[in-house]
């Protein structure tokens, strides 16, 4: 049975990476979806907020799990008995950073390796910054991210905006 792992912080999950999951589920007998619990960039969602959204948009998908997850993501991947990260390419610049993190990651376990699927060409543009950035302004996301996704996005937007006054502000929408 071969296992694989595709992480990320899925701040929020968007319909690019569910394009990634259902695809690489049809690659592996089983894929686990493991949400990054503390990554180095400012989060709109919590991590729980963050699973739970995954899981639901990855709910028809037989083969996936997910889970969150601290630490080395080639220690994780380890853990599950999985022998395959799975990274999703956008733009040629994605390019540069995932071979790095591969490098990286066969050095620290050599018996996991690294497989890029490429997003499909509707969902090229498409990231979570992306996503986070229209609908923090009022813009409509449908299309971009599944529909109880883009109902999260609006709450969080509108709870933060009366929080805060109306004056909503991200320090940093990088994915």
């Amino acid at each position: 049975m071969t296992i694989a792992v595709y992480p990320g912080t899925f701040d929020p999950i968007t319909n690019g990476h569910v394009d990634i999951a259902t695809r690489a589920a049809a690659l592996f007998d089983h894929l686990v979806v493991a949400v990054y619990d503390r990554p180095l960039k400012t989060l709109l969602f919590s991590t729980a907020e963050r699973e739970a959204m995954t899981r639901e948009a990855l709910k028809d998908i037989s083969n996936v799990t997910v889970q969150s997850y601290l630490g080395l993501t080639v220690n994780l991947a380890q853990s599950v008995g999985a022998r395959v990260i799975v990274r999703g390419l956008r733009v040629l610049s994605d390019f540069e950073l995932e071979f790095q993190m591969a490098l990286t990651n066969r050095k620290l376990a050599p018996d996991v390796d690294t497989v890029c699927l490429m997003t499909g060409q509707r969902y090229a543009f498409l990231s979570s910054s992306i996503a986070k950035e229209i609908a923090m302004v009022g813009g409509c996301v449908d299309g971009m991210v599944p529909p109880h996704v883009a109902a999260a996005l609006k709450d969080k937007f509108r709870r933060l905006g009366a929080a805060a006054g109306s004056k909503v502000q991200i320090v940093s929408l990088r994915d």
